[in-house]
This record gives structure tokens, sequence and C-alpha cells, in this order.
């Protein structure tokens, strides 16, 4: 009668992986191995701190503001010239919020509500 002690493939790779690295120590070669574990970590971080980055740009850059001309709520980057989906209106993000951008030499005009009086004769 045999005794056979049989491990699962994936507890074989990493107690293999475990033994290679524990011999590359005891040769001296502990630097290599360190360098793979830099670069295994470097290989991580990197999508984490890409995606923390762009969501920090975005919070910076990113205006989410009302239409001054039908008052539709949507969103654009700063510092840019974007259409509102609504009304079509060409529209300059500044200052965190969008302006109108009229062509040259057109004067811009509020109407102003005037109450009347009824003059007799």
């Amino acid at each position: 009668m045999s005794l056979r002690f049989t491990l699962n493939p994936t507890l074989r790779f990493w107690f293999s992986v475990l033994l290679v690295t524990w011999l590359l120590g005891l040769l001296g070669l502990g630097w290599l191995v360190q360098s793979f574990l830099v670069l295994f970590l470097i290989l991580m971080l990197t999508p984490v701190l890409l995606f923390a980055g762009l969501q920090l740009w975005l919070r910076w850059k990113l205006v989410t503001a009302a239409c001054p001309v039908c008052g539709f709520e949507f969103s654009s980057l700063n510092n840019t010239q974007t259409q509102c989906p609504a009304c079509g209106e060409v529209l300059r993000v500044r200052d965190r919020q969008f302006q109108r951008l009229a062509p040259p030499g057109t004067i811009d005009v509020q109407a102003v509500e005037v109450s009347h009086s009824v003059i007799e004769d």
C-alpha cells in the first residue's frame, strides 16, 4: 500500500511559485524577485490611480448648469464651446456657467414688463 499525496492544481501552482521564490532568495537573487513584485504592484496600482485621477479631473472640469435660453439642465466641460441639446443654442462654458454665444454685432435685449395706467380724457 502506498500513500500518495496529491494537490489541487491551483495549490500546486502557488506552492511552485513559493518554492521558486524561496530558492531564488537562497541563491542571492532576491533583487530579481523584488523587481517582479514591484512590477506586479505597478501593474495592479496603475488602473486604480488612473481611475481616481479621471474622477478628480472630471470633478474639476465638468459643469452642470441650465441653458440660459431654454432652461434645460445639461453637462459640459469648463472653458469649451457647446450646443444645448434641447434648443440647439450655441453656448460658451465659462466660470462654471453657460453663456450665450452671440455673433458679433448682436445686441442681446431682455424685455421688461411695464405696468400701464389708463389716462382718461
